[in-house]
C-alpha cells in the first residue's frame, strides 16, 4: 500500500484504513399493535329492566348481526314479557344501528333466548328462539309437539334474506320435538355449519324423569326442512359445535354435574355424539359458552386450521372472570387465555369477522349491559406452533 511522507518530519505515517463496505441496515420489523375494542348494545334500565342472552354471527357480506332479549317488566326468563331485539354494524362493530324488535309478543306471551346461524352458500339468517304461549315456561311445559299447543315450550325461528333488516316467522315444534319430552329450547348463542354445508343448531331438553339432553337440529337443504339428531347426555345443557380440522364435530356443554365443562364427538356430521366427558381445563359454574374455529377456511395440512379459540366465565364458583382461550390442538388443550372482564359476567358468543379479527358479545355487569368487543390473535396472543407470532 502507498505511504505517504510526513511533511517536514521525515517519518512515515501509518497506512490508510481501507474504505468501509457499505453496512446493510436490516429494515425493523413492524410491530402491529395489539387490538381491543368496546361498544355497549343495551343497558339494562334503559328501555327495559333488563337485557340478557346475547346472540351473534357474521354476514358473507362482514355486516355483524346481534340478538338479545329485551326483558320488559323484570329480569325473569319466559313465561314473561320477553322480546327478542336485533341490531346490525356494518363498520365491524364500531357504530351498530338503533335497535329493533324481530319478535314481538303481545297478550302475556313471550319469546326469547336467540341464536343466530347463517347459510353461507344463500345468506340467508336464521334467528331460533324459543316461544311461550301464556304462563308456559321450561320449568312447567308439558309433552306433546303439536304446533297450536298451548302447554308446551315451541321451537320457532325467524329467518332474514335482507341481512337482518326484515325477519318472516316459522314454527319447528313438530319436526324436533319428541312428544314425551317436557321443556325445549335452543341453545343461545350461534349454531354453525359444516364445510359440506349442513347447518346445525343445538339444542338443550328436559325428559320426563327430570334428565337434561343436548342434540343438534340439522338441515342439509338450507333451512327448507329440519330434523332432530339423536341425543346425547344426561347431564346436559346449554351446548355449542365447531366443526374439526377432521371433519369431527366437538360439542362443548355446559352442566351442573361438575364445575367443568363436557365434551362429546360426532364423526357423522351431528347425527349422534359419543359419551359427554369433563375437559381439566375448561372450568365453569354452569353457565352458556362459545366455541369456533380460528380460521375455518384453513387447509386441514395447516397447523392453524387446528386452532380453536373459546369463551366461557372461567371460574368455579360464580360467574366471572370472562375469559377467552385458544387451542392449537382441536380443544385437546387450552394453553392461552386472556380475561376479558375480571369482574362478573355470563354469557358470551364469539364469531370470526371477515377481517381475520373476532367479535365477542357477552353479558357484563352480569345483567348490567350487552357489551360488543373486538379483538385480535395479537391481543390475545396466539402464538401457536407453525402459526404467526404475536408481538411481545
Amino acid at each position: 500500500m502507498a505511504t505517504l511522507l510526513a511533511a517536514g518530519a521525515g517519518l512515515l505515517s501509518a497506512p490508510a484504513a481501507p474504505a468501509a463496505e457499505p453496512r446493510l441496515v436490516p429494515l425493523r420489523a413492524t410491530v402491529r399493535p395489539a387490538l381491543y375494542e368496546t361498544t355497549d348494545l343495551a343497558v339494562s334500565g334503559q328501555g327495559a329492566h333488563t337485557y340478557r342472552i346475547p346472540a351473534l354471527t357474521t354476514l358473507p357480506d362482514g355486516t355483524l348481526v346481534a340478538a338479545y332479549d329485551r326483558r320488559n317488566d323484570s329480569a325473569a326468563d319466559l313465561p314473561g314479557n320477553v322480546d327478542v331485539m336485533v341490531r346490525r354494524s356494518t363498520d365491524k362493530g364500531r357504530t351498530w344501528s338503533a335497535p329493533r324488535a324481530a319478535v314481538d309478543y303481545d297478550g302475556g306471551v313471550g319469546a326469547g333466548d336467540p341464536s343466530l346461524l347463517v347459510d353461507r352458500k344463500t345468506g340467508r339468517v336464521f334467528l331460533f328462539h324459543a316461544y311461550a304461549p301464556k304462563g308456559v315456561g321450561f320449568g312447567n311445559a308439558g309433552a306433546g309437539n303439536a304446533h297450536d299447543s298451548t302447554t308446551v315450550l315451541h321451537t320457532d325461528y325467524s329467518y332474514s334474506d335482507d341481512r337482518g333488516l326484515s325477519w318472516r316467522h316459522r314454527r319447528l315444534t313438530h319436526d324436533l320435538k319428541d312428544p314425551s319430552w317436557r321443556g325445549i329450547f335452543a341453545s343461545s348463542g350461534s349454531g354453525s355449519q359444516l364445510a359440506g354445508g349442513r347447518l346445525l343448531q343445538q339444542y338443550a331438553f328436559r325428559k320426563a324423569d327430570g334428565s337434561m339432553w343436548a342434540a343438534s337440529a340439522y338441515s342439509d337443504d338450507h333451512g327448507a326442512t329440519w330434523h332432530m339428531g339423536t341425543p346425547v347426555g344426561p347431564l346436559m345443557d346449554e351446548n355449542k359445535t365447531v366443526e374439526l380440522a377432521d371433519g369431527r364435530v366437538m360439542l362443548n356443554s355446559r352442566t351442573s354435574s361438575t364445575t367443568k365443562r363436557l365434551v362429546a364427538h360426532s364423526r357423522d356430521g351431528g347425527l349422534s355424539y359419543s359419551a359427554p366427558a369433563p375437559d381439566d381445563e375448561l372450568i365453569d359454574p354452569a353457565n352458556n359458552a362459545s366455541i369456533l374455529r380460528y380460521d375455518p377456511a384453513a387447509p386441514a395440512h395447516q397447523p392453524r386450521s387446528h386452532w380453536l379459540l373459546f369463551s366461557n366465565t372461567a371460574s368455579t364458583g360464580a360467574r366471572e372472570n370472562l375469559t377467552v382461550r385458544a387451542s392449537c390442538d382441536d380443544g385437546e388443550s387450552w394453553p392461552i387465555s386472556r380475561a376479558v372482564a375480571p369482574g362478573a359476567a355470563a354469557y358470551s358468543t364469539l364469531t370470526r369477522l371477515t377481517d381475520g379479527t373476532f367479535g365477542l358479545l357477552y353479558e357484563s355487569g352480569p345483567y348490567q349491559k350487552i357489551t360488543f368487543a373486538r379483538f385480535d390473535d395479537a391481543w390475545l396472543g396466539v402464538n401457536c406452533p407453525g402459526g404467526r407470532p404475536s408481538p411481545g
